[in-house]
């Protein structure tokens, strides 16, 4: 039976410097994190413009971006916590009656039920292997280099320049459909892709991952 692999040989994260994703490909990857709206409420006229902002948005782009619905379960226990402080605080009886039973209340809905969140997010990539092998293919430029070669000998900075202006770019195009897109910064990035591979575990579980370069 061969050797079983360790978890982390299934991710394809090889680091997170400066809110930048790199991936073991070379690759490199910038998140958005997207408001949302509801898009039944709209009038028509609102609708027919929401559409036509996002195709304008498309449109205007000229690189794949990728398009993530993180779902999960609603934590409502800072809420509770918040009740609780303030139920301490009342110093009516009837009050404190009238807390105590919404608590129960609140509690017992979120056993019976699952309450979910959605978060939405951008996922913009860059990849300067296949910028080096673009430029090495044109004559009298040199030989094309490989995805490892292209990511030690580049500059870092470069590339994530690079990104930041596809980002701002995205950014700008998706703020034609009334959202607002925005940078997730290193921590953000280690806590997204946490719980992303550790979907069973608490929500609340502490994030037990590191970046170089933070």
């Amino acid at each position: 039976m061969p050797d079983a692999k360790p978890t982390q040989a299934f991710v394809p994260v090889k680091e997170i410097r400066n809110g930048v994703v790199i991936l073991k490909d070379g690759g490199y990857r910038g998140i958005l994190m997207c408001s949302s709206l509801n898009f039944a409420l709209k009038s028509e006229d609102e609708q027919r413009a929401i559409i036509g902002g996002f195709q304008t948005f498309l449109n205007t782009l000229d690189f794949s971006v990728q398009i993530v619905v993180h779902s999960r379960k609603m934590d409502i226990r800072p809420y509770l916590a918040l009740l609780n402080e303030r139920l301490d605080a009342q110093q009516s009886e009837l009050m404190r009656i009238q807390v105590r039973e919404y608590v129960q209340f609140i509690q017992s809905f979120m056993e019976g039920s699952d309450i979910m969140t959605k978060v939405f997010y951008l996922v913009v990539p860059y990849s300067p292997a296949i910028a080096g092998e673009m430029v090495s293919s044109l004559p009298m430029l040199g030989k094309k280099k490989t995805a490892g070669e292209s990511e030690t000998s580049g500059s870092f900075e470069e590339y994530r320049v690079q990104l930041e202006q596809r980002m701002a770019l995205v950014a700008g195009g998706i703020s034609a459909t009334g959202l607002r897109a925005v940078p997730l910064g290193t921590e953000e990035i280690i806590e997204l892709l946490y719980r992303s591979f550790n979907l069973s575990e608490n929500e609340s579980a502490p994030i037990a991952g590191a970046a170089q370069g933070r």
